[in-house]
C-alpha cells in the first residue's frame, strides 16, 4: 500500500480559539463534535471534514472557512 502523501491544507484552529479565549473543550461542547476529531483537525492530521461540521465550527467562531482553512503552496 502507497504511503500518504501530506495534505497542503492547515487548519488555524488553535489561532482562532486563543483570539476569541476560547478552549478546545468549550468548542466541542457548542459544536457537538468529539475533542478527538477537533484535535486531529487542529492538528492537520485530518482526512475529511463534513459540511455540517464546517460550518458549525465557524458559526460559533464567527470566522469564515477560509479563515479556518487554507492551503500551502509549494515554492
Amino acid at each position: 500500500m502507497p504511503a500518504e502523501e501530506p495534505s497542503n491544507i492547515h487548519c488555524h484552529l488553535d489561532d482562532l480559539l486563543a483570539d476569541r479565549g476560547m478552549t478546545l473543550t468549550e468548542l466541542s461542547k457548542r459544536v457537538g463534535v468529539s475533542l478527538v476529531n477537533l484535535s486531529v483537525l487542529k492538528n492537520d492530521r485530518a482526512k475529511a471534514i463534513r459540511f455540517s461540521t464546517l460550518t458549525a465550527i465557524c458559526e460559533v467562531l464567527d470566522c469564515q472557512v477560509g479563515d479556518l482553512l487554507t492551503t500551502a503552496r509549494d515554492p
